[in-house]
């Protein structure tokens, strides 16, 4: 089931949260809707799922090409897994699951033995099995996660909407959990669109990445599109590190760089850390000269501040370990500074 929003506006009092927002989700995607706090996607999401009302007259939302923009949120027909799970604590997790079965009309309720097997159906399909007699209290956060994830499947969804699903998650759970979603979907193939403001997240596990930024879409692609093509420079500097120079700062650093004919526009040029070469300041070396700050290494990667000679400005740098070592850097050593590609925008887009 596709999802497409039109033309999609929203504002609480003076504040715009949503400025003629568009989106189409495709049939059986898993979709990130990504930005800051105050972006508006939460607001999006609960628009579609009809828990929030657009502007008068602002727009469209349809299910795969029905008009749902005037359909109660009760007969749309969405699951929707709120981040703080939203659990009844006097109820099992067997009865959690069941709930949003057992409060539907009596026309349209099945039996008590169809609730009980469609339960077990998905307490095992979330990995839960044994818990089902168990309270929200007795259960860890991954797992409470996972019995709002059921029962929100448990009505038999058009589409699912997860909003920060794993925000209120200590850094090692969320992790494991994300990549069980992200092959969760891909055994059920649900439409599924997700709101986070992590970008590891984001990029690590959705089909499509939608940037939000002040009440606007700023892009829509696949995560190696909008991380290696970002459209704008609020896009280049949410999506991971990056250094931002002056042009003149990059003439020298930039001058041996197979990606230096992106630089000749002017404004600014957007570098990542480690797409920034690092040299042995010896005679005849080409590149600008720094001088190394700070340097931290943990894991397989090390990060260096440097402070270009020239211009005291400063440089973020990562390198491998085994480069590191090779180099032999330490903290005040000269070094000298290569550019393996950076990215600048047309004057429109100018910071």
């Amino acid at each position: 089931m596709s999802i497409q929003a039109s033309d999609i506006r929203k504002k609480f009092g003076a504040f715009t949260a949503l400025d003629g927002v568009d989106l189409n989700v495709a049939r059986g995607k898993l979709v990130a809707l990504l930005g800051p706090s105050g972006s508006g996607k939460t607001t999006l999401l609960r628009i579609i799922a009809g828990l929030e009302q657009a502007d008068p007259g602002s727009g469209q939302i349809q299910f795969h090409g029905e008009d749902v923009t005037n359909v109660p949120a009760g007969k749309r027909k969405v699951g929707f897994v709120f981040q703080h799970y939203a659990l009844f604590r006097h109820m099992t997790v067997l009865e959690n699951i069941a709930f949003g079965l057992k409060v539907r009309p009596r026309r349209e309720r099945p039996s008590s033995r169809e609730i009980l097997e469609r339960v077990r159906q998905l307490i095992s399909l979330v990995q839960l099995e044994g818990l089902d007699g168990r309270y929200p209290h007795q259960l860890s956060g991954g797992q409470r996660q996972r019995v709002a994830l059921a029962r929100a499947l448990a009505v038999e969804p058009k589409v699912l909407l997860l909003d920060e699903p794993f925000g209120a998650l200590d850094a090692k759970v969320r992790k494991e959990l994300r990549r069980w979603l992200r092959r969760f979907h891909d055994e059920i193939q649900l439409t599924t669109l997700f709101v986070t403001h992590d970008q590891e997240e984001a990029l690590e596990i959705a089909d499509e990445v939608v940037i939000m930024n002040q009440a606007k879409v700023e892009q829509v692609g696949t995560p190696q599109e909008v991380y290696d093509r970002p459209a704008t420079p609020f896009v280049y500097q949410f999506l991971g590190n990056v250094n931002v120079l002056r042009h003149q700062v990059l003439t020298q650093v930039g001058a041996h760089a197979t990606g230096a004919a992106t630089l000749e526009a002017d404004g600014l040029v957007y570098v990542r850390p480690h797409d920034i070469e690092l040299a042995p300041d010896e005679p005849g070396a080409d590149g600008a000269a720094a001088i190394v700050r700070y340097l931290h290494v943990a894991g397989p990667q090390a990060r260096l501040t440097v402070e270009l000679v020239q211009t005291r400005e400063s440089v973020e740098v990562e390198i491998s370990r085994t480069e590191l070592t090779r180099l032999g850097v330490e903290v005040g050593a000269l070094v000298r500074l290569r550019l393996r590609q950076g990215h600048s925008f047309d004057d429109d887009y100018a910071i």
